[in-house]
Parts: structure tokens; C-alpha cells; sequence
């Protein structure tokens, strides 16, 4: 926001994205960030504001190009995780 124009506001109003990482940094960016968020949410515009949830959407981006994505319960993920944590691991 505060590096000139256009900035990520005016580009998100103008349709000219269609999403948003912003990630925090610092206190100064506060009023920054407020604004790209309600922008975003306004206009429709996924806004990601984490990296881990970056990380994971690229992932997912990139398994829906590739065609390479499956559909699972939840469940089933949270039973392998369970699963793996219940049995020996292979450094012992």
C-alpha cells in the first residue's frame, strides 16, 4: 500500500487479480493490511495471509493443473496421522 500506485487495492477494485497472499509485516503495515482484506473480501478475491496457507495453496493449485489430486474424508487423514504416530518408527 505504501510503495506507490497502483497499489494492490486499486489492482484488486480493477479486477486485474484473482488472489491475494499477504502475509504480515510488522505493526506499520496494520492499516495496509485492513484495507487488501476488505478489498479483497469486497471483490470476491481469495486472500491468503499466512505462509503455510500459501504453501498450501500452491500445492493445491498446482494438483489442480496437473490433474494429480484425489478426494478424502477427513477422517481417513486423521486415521493414517494416528496410525503412523501409533507405531514404531523405523530409527528405533
Amino acid at each position: 500500500m505504501d510503495e506507490g500506485r497502483p497499489n494492490i487495492v486499486e489492482l484488486v477494485k480493477t479486477g486485474k487479480g484473482d488472489m491475494v497472499n499477504k502475509t504480515p509485516r510488522g505493526a506499520e503495515s496494520l492499516y495496509g493490511e485492513k484495507s487488501i482484506r476488505r478489498a479483497a473480501i469486497r471483490y470476491n478475491i481469495p486472500c491468503i495471509t499466512t505462509l503455510s496457507a500459501a504453501n498450501a495453496a500452491a500445492l493445491g493449485i498446482q494438483a489442480l493443473i496437473e490433474n494429480t489430486f484425489d478426494v478424502q474424508p477427513l477422517q481417513s487423514l486423521h486415521a493414517k496421522k494416528a496410525a503412523a504416530q501409533k507405531s514404531p518408527s523405523s530409527a528405533d
